[in-house]
């Protein structure tokens, strides 16, 4: 058809060959849009070969077009619903795929000045994609009407020349139309202006973005305050895209599956098998994880850094034991209270992984001083270390933490049969910041004395359940403990001189925890509370010669001081209650 309404299209057949030869500039009759262009120049190799018209016709219209001597002539010549019958009646036109139905058209001629071929303006501006309005032809078509008489002007495309005006390209999809010359045409009216409604609901669906349009940074960041069960089976559940978002691979990085029942080893070995980029794993309370999915999962995850695994007693010493050897980066290891935990994993730890940093052995009842020993050897970066009601667990290991790991800041042996000859090893670490010797049978005051002496940087110290800390062992603390900022004496042997000397001598403690000692009297009580700049925090739970009346003018005295008591804490939590929305009426309880 291109070559069928250009000036020589009768006799381009003849002429094909020199035109493939020699490249023929051709002159754009109508200098509109490109759709036009193309129908005119188009690239088709026959007029007889391509259109299944008689030759009658085409040979009337071939004459009829080659006649043509204006840009307007050709338009109209184009655009009239008369000539367009004719290529209706002979069968389905191409034409009217291309342009439309002829009642699209009207006599009127649109002014295309200002619209540049693609063939003659190779920098044409891009165009931002908006919604197009629908035309009212369209609609009747759609709803079955018949509207043979209708016109509407073709609305012209967004000018892409520069000198093209802002209010030619807003975002009200209305195309822009010119006057025509003539009476004849000056009736004709376009339906493709968009309705109200149609408007509406453009501006509302403007301000209503959709979150998916948001960054994928932006999601990122929101998805990583939810858990990993939270993640799981409610926001991957939402679309495909934030199921792709939810297994990013940051947050598979740290795993948290503490407290899930419902996690067995197969999902272990899945995210062993799909992710192997692992430095964090928690699987504390996780009854139902056995020995396979832990190694799985370490023996796919060499680059694991803290793996904790609390009150999982149906681990044995396989699981740490190929954690061990399998993650030589490890730095952290949680395994509390797991009762088949032995040495053999101990040594393997201090063995293989040099950069181990914290560890947690309490209540593993097993552990004894051998694999102590081999891990303080083999790990010189430890910093913390703690143990709890290991029974086996003498001096012995005390003095190999001492001696190996100078670089020890807490330290905890709460329960365990240590004395004050292996404790006084501990005055080595000049790094030592926290310090808790809880229920210690055999601890007397001159090593406690020198222990604060000497670590210049302890800041808390826990004493509770030592029936043999007084009053001049408090008083020395008080003295020499520059940094020290809490203090624990529940269930010791001291009275209200003690807190009369806290408040006296220490600038620096801020937490002075005295509960159960039954001799502090309501004079200590206000002592301390009156003489202490840095208090705000004082336990007074169970000291039965401390009058609640006397706590609570305290309380109203000493605003910025912490009084606990089993009438003030009660207090506090229906405080919190009642700022969560709790209220008495919507109590169940009977």
């Amino acid at each position: 058809m291109g070559h069928f309404l250009s000036k020589n299209g009768y006799g381009l057949k003849k002429k094909s060959r020199k035109l493939r030869k020699k490249k023929k500039r051709r002159n754009c009759f109508l200098q509109g849009p490109c759709m036009l262009c193309f129908i005119v120049h188009g690239p088709s190799g026959s007029v007889e070969d391509d259109w299944p018209f008689e030759s009658a016709a085409v040979s009337k219209l071939a004459e009829r077009c080659v006649s043509l001597n204006s840009p307007e002539e050709c338009a109209r010549f184009l655009l009239s619903p008369g000539e367009l019958a004719v290529w209706e009646g002979q069968g389905r036109s191409l034409l009217s795929k291309l342009i439309g139905p002829p009642a699209l058209f009207s006599a009127v001629v649109p002014d295309y000045s200002e619209m540049v071929c693609k063939r003659k303006c190779a920098e044409l501006q891009r165009c931002t994609p908006r919604k197009q309005p629908r035309c009212a032809f369209q609609e009747a078509m759609e709803n079955g009407e018949e509207r043979g008489d209708s016109r509407c002007l073709l609305s012209s495309l967004p000018s892409s020349s520069s000198s093209s005006s802002p209010s030619e390209e807003d975002g009200s999809g209305v195309g822009r139309h010119t006057d025509a010359g003539s009476a004849s045409t000056s009736s004709s009216s376009c339906c493709c202006q968009p309705s109200q409604n149609e408007s509406s609901e453009e501006t509302k669906s403007a301000e209503n973005t959709d979150i998916n349009q948001l960054p994928s940074s932006i999601l990122l960041k929101v998805f990583s305050h939810l858990s990993v069960k939270e993640r799981c089976l409610g926001a991957s559940l939402v679309c495909k895209y934030w199921r792709d978002l939810c297994l990013d691979f940051q947050f598979w990085k740290q795993i948290d599956l503490s407290g899930l029942q419902q996690v067995k080893d197969d999902l272990l070995v899945k995210i062993a098998s799909r992710r192997q980029n692992v430095t964090e794993i928690n699987i504390s309370d996780c009854r139902n994880v056995q020995d396979q999915g832990v190694c799985s999962l370490a023996s796919h995850c060499p680059g694991l850094i803290k793996y904790t695994a609390y009150r999982c007693k149906q681990l044995s010493d396989v699981s740490l034991c190929t954690v061990a050897i399998h993650c030589p980066l490890l730095q952290k290891v949680h395994a509390g209270n797991q009762d088949k935990l032995t040495d053999h994993a101990l040594k393997l730890l201090g063995e293989h992984c040099k950069e181990l940093k914290d560890v947690h052995f309490g209540q593993c009842y097993s552990i004894s001083d051998e694999g102590l020993v081999a891990l303080a050897q083999g790990c010189s970066k430890l910093q913390r270390i703690y143990m709890q009601e290991n029974k086996l667990v003498t001096d012995k290991s005390v003095q190999a933490f001492a001696e190996n790991c100078p670089d020890l800041q807490f330290v905890g042996f709460m329960g365990c049969s240590v004395t004050s000859q292996g404790v006084i090893h501990l005055t080595r670490l000049q790094h030592l910041s926290s310090l808790d010797l809880r229920h210690i049978s055999e601890l007397n005051n001159e090593t406690v004395m020198e222990v604060v002496r000497k670590c210049r940087n302890l800041t808390s110290l826990n004493l509770c359940l030592n029936w043999t800390i007084n009053d001049r062992c408090v008083e020395i603390i008080a003295k020499e403990g520059r940094s020290l900022k809490e203090l624990y004496l529940v269930s010791c042997k001291i009275t209200d001189h003690a807190l009369i000397s806290i408040g006296q001598y220490s600038s620096t403690i801020e937490t002075v925890d005295a509960g159960w000692c039954k001799e502090i009297t309501d004079q200590g009580a206000t002592q301390i509370a009156r003489s202490s700049k840095s208090l705000r925090y004082l336990g007074l739970m169970r000291c039965d010669k401390v009058n609640e009346e006397t706590v609570e003018r305290l309380v109203l005295q000493y605003p910025h001081i912490v009084f606990s008591t089993v009438m003030q804490d009660c207090k506090r939590t229906l405080e919190r209650a009642y700022q969560m929305g709790w209220s008495p009426n919507t109590s169940t309880a009977s």
